[in-house]
């Protein structure tokens, strides 16, 4: 999963704040920053793990306060899926 896969992803499951460009550098942004709360979060990341088949745990999206650290688990996870099968 990409940047643009994620923040495509964010728009339409949570929507996009005013005067906030997802389409900028946002990888290091916290997601607060970005207008984000933990609901939208998971919210997104529900879609993730039922399109990607693939589960993240609760402490782990907790964990990724910014889009490069959520990308970065939900890669390590479909690498780990892809090894396994």
């Amino acid at each position: 999963m990409n940047l643009k896969e994620l923040t495509t992803l964010l728009r339409e499951c949570a929507g996009v704040g005013e005067g906030i460009d997802l389409d900028g550098d946002v990888l290091d942004v916290p997601f607060d920053d970005l207008g984000y709360d933990s609901l939208a979060i998971l919210q997104v990341t529900g879609v993730i793990e039922r399109d990607y088949r693939i589960q993240l745990s609760d402490d782990t999206v907790a964990e990724a306060s910014t889009p490069r650290l959520l990308l970065e688990f939900i890669n390590e996870c479909l690498s780990s899926t892809a090894t396994a099968a």
